[in-house]
């Protein structure tokens, strides 16, 4: 596939999704938003697929929407930013946290708007030590979304949450590591190679019992603990069937290490 504003591809069992949009902060247009569906396309048809890695060209991870490409002609009505979540950016959420492989992003710069909560979206969200997170809806009078209120809170608390929408503040990478927003903060000058480091590692593991892990941590949220219990339950039953799973107490016994093949 040949694209204009991302980098994609899927190679040894990882795929590799970046925003190449630079001159923009890798800012969303319509045109953006069509390819990365068209590698979404892809990666859910892969079932070779083991982990995806997302990031961003240039200075910048992701300055969420390219307000350019919404302007409105004078004397013309408002536009209707619900169809563009409706059409867009939530199910690019959905499909993200629903890919049954970790989700690795590498924030390498910049993170504003629906570009912050894309990185949110993801498993595992490394940091350069010189990027910065900023939910700037409320600048222009809107509210945080591409699920922006519903991660929030849930990772750095209500009222740091509150704080972030209402004031637009910016938060460094290290803050945000330090409030659990995020999982790591990395030199800048290494946050391409641990990535992809961290990316090897991940799809050299267990794949499906790790698509388990993440359907458990994710249910929990409005589970409660019977209906958690039922359903580690379930997931144990389904995992213990897996290649890998017999892989892995086989290496075990034998004091070897696994030869896991996502299976």
């Amino acid at each position: 596939m040949d694209f204009e504003t991302i980098e994609f591809g899927i190679e040894g069992g990882i795929a590799r999704l970046a925003l190449n949009r630079p001159r923009s902060l890798n800012s969303f247009n319509v045109g953006m938003h069509r390819e990365v569906a068209q590698a979404m396309d892809a990666l859910e048809a892969d079932d070779t697929l083991r982990c995806l890695l997302l990031t961003g060209r240039g200075r910048g991870f992701c300055a969420g929407q390219d307000l350019s490409d919404r302007a409105v002609e004078p004397g013309a009505g408002a536009p209707d930013l619900g169809y563009s979540l409706e059409a867009y950016y939530n199910p690019l959420i959905r499909r993200l946290r629903a890919l049954p492989v970790p989700v690795i992003c590498a924030v390498n710069g910049v993170a504003a708007g629906a570009g912050v909560n894309l990185a949110l979206a993801c498993d595992l969200v490394l940091a350069a030590r010189s990027a910065s997170f900023v939910q700037a809806f409320c600048r222009i009078g809107l509210v945080p979304d591409s699920g922006g209120t519903w991660h929030l809170p849930r990772l750095v608390g209500q009222a740091r949450a509150m704080g972030l929408a209402l004031l637009g503040d910016k938060l460094t990478a290290e803050q945000a590591a330090e409030w659990g927003m995020i999982w790591k903060v990395i030199d800048d000058d290494a946050l391409e190679g641990e990535a992809e480091e961290l990316a090897t590692h991940l799809a050299s593991q267990p794949t499906r019992g790790l698509a388990y892990i993440k359907q458990a941590i994710h249910a929990s949220w409005n589970n409660n603990l019977d209906q958690q219990l039922d359903l580690e339950r379930d997931l144990q039953r389904a995992a213990g069937k897996t290649e890998d799973y017999r892989e892995g107490v086989a290496a075990f016994m034998e004091k070897r290490t696994p030869r896991f093949s996502g299976r």
